[in-house]
């Protein structure tokens, strides 16, 4: 792999002994990279990547639909003219649709071919969307019908929501798994279940509820809002494909290598340089990328193989990649798919949801940077040869202007501009930027590659959605969430702490092969009503789910991030996914910090009441990481150890007298650790 091509405008007088020297410089590179396994398959890792791959006619046709996907909602966008009922519906049904067409039934189905029954399927499901479009249409236009069929379903309404229920779940589980699914189902029995429900059985202490029959709970979950066409899908057929699209664009006209090489310029030759282009990279590459796994095994396989050369251990190389590429969730601008619908159930501008999230994932990002440089420290690990590595410069002049588009819709959204048109905006500058220079152009058939890229991003996101929306369906019908929140509130007595720690496990056990989105959507509705009763502010609740849903990539024994790294790095799959935790102890901290005091997240605060926070919360992650790994300036014994740590952990806890506690013992153990190396 290149790391860097020094491309030249045809005006500009070519350089052969600077060629000749750069050529060399990347050959010696290449040698040091070990060869990345060739059966590693993102597919076996991450459950929608093990889509179909097809040939001749079909390739055409499956890529025609994708791209009318794409075109439609490109239109709905633009437009502004369609009933969101009907957007919803056209969104979903592209979505199950080729659902069945992309992906196999089972790890052992074909992968080249398809299978009737997945034709039938998505035949089916279009036939229900179709129906109910249909008689969406009707209802708007006729008022008076629907006056008269408000809330009053046919036995054939009834029957397709059935059908198309039954879809979305079969949908579901063939490309995100079958957790969600699991849930979903396990919500609907509860629902059936009470003294008026299809199942008598009563349930006991708070959630006890009154129970429905089977026909009431199809329709309220496929037929109003508040089910399968509710608020997740609602946002994913909206800004949540917008920023898809404007990431596929972005991917196509190479500002991923382009992050990667910018990392290497700055941070290759440091100190356990790969590690810190690991992280750099991850953090640049999350700006754009919402997906842990991809964006792994995307940077990994370059920085994986070059922390190998250079001494790092199979399991903590994988971990670093690991940890840094599941913090590209929580980057702004462009985080996971959840932090749109976060943005949407607390009722907060998207521009604000990107500054809250800043503070925290810098934090994150810090923290796995010290852990790194004091790991590399202790191994006496050093960065790469200057020569050997692009220059900064050159590569900025050539390429910095792939990273406007990114600047682009940053400055929209903080302009005031909605986020739709501050996407549609995004996308059109990412679709044309590529031609500014010679250096970075690309055929436009390359360009345009880029919707039923986005399309078939879009599937797995969509799916999720609208089963996630089947749980919050059943719970604003039999009111469990506030059962729930009431129950839990009990339990805890009271307890903030103890509330936090439900929260934090709920989100983790949830979140363990789960999507994030799925993920959010569940402990959203059942562990952050828990935190608002204890007194947390409604967006600082909803932040502390979020990332704790993100961690669970990497927290074992369902690791998914860190299986991935491990698979690259040949180590072993819980060996990395604890390095990764340990890495990322920042994430199962700073949570903690602005929910116990959401001045550090800007809520009822200013940055310069954040900043003593943010400065104190550094200071915690040195001695946290020195901790952790023993090293300061030098390997240090056990007891220091544990008294860094616990100095660190001083000042991440909220009040001035904890930071004064952690402050001494961080000092007294830098202070006593090196008198002692001075005496030996």
């Amino acid at each position: 792999m290149s790391l860097f091509n020094h491309e030249k405008s045809n005006h500009e007088k070519p350089n052969h002994e600077k060629t000749n020297r750069e050529k060399i410089s990347h050959e010696k590179l290449c040698e040091k990279l070990n060869a990345v396994p060739e059966d590693v398959d993102l597919s076996e890792l991450e459950r929608d990547s093990r889509y179909r791959i097809f040939s001749g006619g079909m390739s055409v046709f499956v890529t025609a639909v994708l791209v009318l996907f794409a075109v439609f909602q490109l239109y709905a966008s633009l437009s502004g003219r369609l009933p969101q009922q009907i957007l919803r519906y056209g969104h979903l049904g592209f979505a199950v649709g080729l659902a069945f067409i992309l992906y196999p039934t089972t790890k052992k189905s074909s992968r080249r071919r398809i299978n009737p029954l997945d034709i039938l399927c998505a035949a089916a499901f279009l036939a229900v969307i179709a129906y109910f479009i249909v008689n969406f249409k009707a209802l708007i236009v006729n008022f008076k019908a629907l006056q008269l069929r408000a809330g009053d379903y046919t036995m054939m309404d009834t029957v397709m929501a059935g059908i198309g229920l039954f879809l979305v779940l079969l949908a579901c589980w063939r490309v995100v798994g079958p957790p969600i699914v699991i849930i979903a189902l396990c919500f609907i029995l509860y629902g059936l279940m009470g003294s008026r429900g299809l199942i008598r059985i009563e349930m006991p202490g708070f959630l006890a509820q009154r129970g429905y029959l089977l026909p009431r709970i199809l329709t309220h979950l496929f037929i109003t809002t508040e089910g399968v066409i509710g608020n997740p899908i609602g946002v994913c057929s909206t800004y949540i494909f917008l920023f898809i699209l404007f990431g596929a664009f972005l991917e196509k006209t190479g500002i991923g290598q382009f992050f990667i090489d910018l990392a290497n310029a700055l941070a290759g030759w440091a100190v356990g340089g790969p590690a810190k282009v690991a992280v750099l990279s991850s953090a640049l590459q999350g700006t754009v990328s919402g997906s842990s796994v991809a964006n792994t095994v995307s940077t990994g396989s370059f920085t994986i193989p070059l922390m190998k050369s250079l001494g790092y251990e199979p399991e903590f190389a994988g971990a670093v990649e690991a940890a840094a590429s599941t913090g590209g969730q929580i980057m702004p601008p462009v985080m996971g798919s959840a932090a749109f619908l976060i943005a949407e159930s607390v009722g907060v501008p998207y521009p604000q949801l990107m500054l809250t999230a800043l503070i925290p994932a810098l934090l994150y990002f810090a923290g796995i940077w010290i852990m790194v440089d004091f790991e590399a420290r202790r191994k006496g690990l050093k960065g790469l040869p200057r020569e050997e590595l692009p220059p900064a410069k050159p590569l900025l002049l050539q390429k910095g202007h792939l990273v406007l588009p990114l600047c682009a819709i940053i400055y929209f959204m903080l302009s005031g501009f909605t986020i739709t048109r501050s996407a549609l905006w995004g996308v059109l500058i990412a679709a044309v930027v590529p031609f500014l220079r010679r250096s970075t152009w690309v055929s436009p058939r390359q360009v345009l590659a880029a919707l039923p890229l986005a399309a078939r991003n879009i599937v797995s996101v969509a799916t999720a959605c609208a089963t996630a929306g089947i749980i919050v369906g059943m719970v604003t019908l039999t009111g469990l969430g506030q059962r729930i929140g009431a129950g839990m509130f009990q339990v805890v007595g009271g307890n903030v702490f103890l509330g936090l720690g439900c929260a934090m496990i709920t989100s983790l056990v949830l979140g363990m092969g789960v999507s994030t989105t799925s993920n959010y959507i569940i402990t959203s509705t059942v562990a952050a009503p828990i935190l608002i009763q204890l007194g947390i502010p409604l967006l600082a609740a909803h932040m502390f789910c979020f990332y704790f849903g993100i961690i669970a990539d990497i927290t074992p024994p369902v690791a998914l991030a860190a299986y991935a790294g491990s698979a690259i790095a040949r180590g072993n799959p819980f060996k990395t996914g604890v390095n990764a935790s340990k890495l990322a102890i920042a994430a199962f901290l700073v949570p903690y910090m602005f929910a116990l005091n959401p001045k550090l997240i800007m809520i009822g605060g200013t940055f310069a009441e954040a900043l003593p926070m943010i400065l104190t919360a550094l200071v915690g992650l040195f001695g946290i990481g020195g901790g952790l790994i023993g090293y300061l300036n030098a390997p240090i014994k056990s007891y220091w150890r544990l008294l860094l740590v616990a100095g660190g952990l001083g000042l991440l806890i909220p009040g001035t007298t904890s930071d004064l506690v952690g402050v001494v013992l961080i000092l007294a153990v830098y202070f006593f650790h090196l008198r002692g190396r001075k005496g030996a």
